[in-house]
């Protein structure tokens, strides 16, 4: 092919068109390396936080399609949400907040925020029992993080509905059992490791938020 051949073959192609702005890549538009966007911070006068005293037999979510008891039916209060959650058959507090720095505080496990709870276990825990649970048991989740725990003389709280199933001529114990862990159901499995099964459990404080006098059912905004 001669050279003149080359250059008008070369000039018939049809010029390339440049992509319009909004399709265009900008270097200014990459994200920065292994930073995430900062939500905003909540003025103090907009942060809300809600102490719930959990009932048995309610979920820790709003909604439900099975027709279930839900917070719904208990809390009239918009755009909070609980800060960690507290399992359907058991009791006690709940705190629900707007904010997640408040969330990630309480629940966060590097954060290392003591929760409480009273719990009645079948039987009378022998002292290596107890120092068992506070050395830390292993699960099959693997090992658990020391616990403060303490025998307890029975809480003034609320009867159950409906009540535990105690067993005749079998003694039950009530325990105080702080974590900073938050596993699947970590208490009643631990209770269980020791051979003395959790019959029932409340949750009584989350670092410096405590039960107090919060009756059954209720809540407060503090």
């Amino acid at each position: 092919m001669s050279t003149s051949n080359r250059a008008s073959k070369s000039n018939s192609r049809a010029p390339q068109r440049k992509k319009p702005p909004f399709l265009q890549r900008s270097k200014s538009r990459k994200p920065p390396v292994n930073q995430r966007p900062l939500k905003p911070t909540l003025p103090p006068k907009q942060v809300k936080v809600v102490l719930f005293n959990k009932p048995f037999d309610v979920l820790c979510q709003f909604t439900d399609d099975q027709n279930r008891k839900t917070l719904a039916d208990f809390i009239d209060i918009k755009d909070v949400y609980a800060a960690g959650r507290l399992d359907r058959d058991s009791e006690g507090l709940l705190l629900l907040t707007n904010c997640g720095k408040l969330q990630n505080k309480l629940t966060a496990p590097k954060k290392s925020t003591y929760k409480t709870y009273w719990v009645q276990v079948e039987g009378i825990p022998s002292n290596d029992n107890l120092d068992a649970l506070r050395n830390g048991v292993e699960l099959k989740d693997g090992p658990t993080l020391p616990a403060k725990v303490e025998v307890i003389t029975e809480p003034d709280i609320w009867p159950r509905n409906p009540p535990i199933r105690e067993r005749k001529n079998i003694p039950t114990t009530w325990l105080s059992i702080s974590i900073t862990e938050g596993r699947n159901r970590q208490v009643r499995r631990m209770t269980a490791h020791i051979g003395h099964p959790t019959l029932r459990l409340i949750r009584a404080q989350i670092g410096s938020y405590s039960l107090g006098n919060l009756k059954n059912g209720e809540y407060k905004v503090v």
